[in-house]
């Protein structure tokens, strides 16, 4: 077995928060390139996304920059659609990292390494538990409580991502 260098670090991220840019910098941290994908998912839940893919990339460069994660470099952000293998094929990335909060994550991130290795045996999937300190953080969450007018949104993202909250849900 070849040596990883590269993995994608896939997700919504609508809204990117502390956990997933821990996630991110924990990857960066065991893997000399990481790639974050940032879904398309355009029927999530039934209901579509708060931001745009391209507010999302947009705001997740900026969360990492701010988090200090980007200057750790060989991080970069993309946007995609299609089929996950797919995509890290065309990246050249041997691996996929996801992160896992609880047994429910587990439950559906294993089926989902299960498919794709089905699909790409050549792709390895790699869990990274979560960070005891953003076991609780989801990015639905972090909706709800902005939707609501919570400051407690200001603890579980970047800044610069809680302000774009602030001013998403001070329209609606």
């Amino acid at each position: 077995m070849n040596h990883i260098q590269h993995v994608v670090v896939p997700g919504t991220f609508d809204p990117v928060t502390l956990g997933h840019a821990d996630v991110i910098s924990r990857a960066r941290h065991l893997f000399t390139r990481v790639t974050v994908a940032v879904a398309e998912s355009r029927t999530k839940l039934g209901v579509g996304t708060a931001f745009t893919l391209d507010e999302r990339v947009e705001m997740l460069r900026e969360a990492l920059d701010e988090q200090g994660v980007s200057q750790l470099g060989g991080v970069q952000v993309l946007p995609f659609t299609g089929l996950l293998v797919d995509f890290c094929r065309e990246q050249g990335a041997g691996g996929v990292v996801k992160g896992l909060r609880a047994m429910t994550d587990f439950e559906y991130e294993l089926q989902q390494a299960d498919l794709n290795a089905h699909l790409a045996p050549d792709i390895e999937s790699v869990f990274v538990m979560s960070n005891p300190g953003y076991g609780y953080v989801s990015s639905s969450i972090v909706r709800e409580l902005a939707s609501l007018g919570s400051d407690v949104v200001n603890t579980l993202v970047p800044a610069c991502v809680a302000s774009r909250l602030k001013e998403r849900f001070a329209e609606a």
